[in-house]
């Protein structure tokens, strides 16, 4: 996909990341007069262009921790759902057991014990 196309398909509702990226780098050599001509043409703001910028230095300055890889995230996800099963298994098993206890509050509430009648 052209950088040009890509810029004129989404003028008015905006740029995707990789289109944001193109920008950035296309207008990053050119002079204020350039880059102004070149925004009025794709339909951008020149401060848009700064924001961008601005955006994808902070986003290249996290650690690599912060950034998650989709083979982590996958794994991340796996293990959460294991957790919630393990724990829906584990509240289904306290409340039988909460549920046999009152009922054996209340039975030894009727038929006291050790009375064989």
């Amino acid at each position: 996909m052209a950088f040009g196309c890509a810029v004129q398909a989404r003028s008015r509702a905006g740029l995707d990341s990789r289109g944001r990226l193109e920008a950035v780098i296309a207008t990053a050599t050119m002079d204020e007069a350039q880059r102004s001509a070149w925004c009025r043409e794709k339909g951008a703001f020149p401060s848009a262009l700064v924001q961008w910028r601005e955006r994808g230095m902070a986003a290249l300055a996290q650690p690599e921790e912060a950034r998650a890889m989709p083979l982590e995230t996958r794994q991340d996800r796996r293990r959460i759902k294991e957790l919630e099963k393990d724990l829906r298994r584990k509240e289904k098993a306290l409340a039988e057991t909460t549920a046999l206890l009152v009922l054996s509050k209340k039975l030894a509430a009727i038929v006291p014990p050790g009375g064989d009648e």
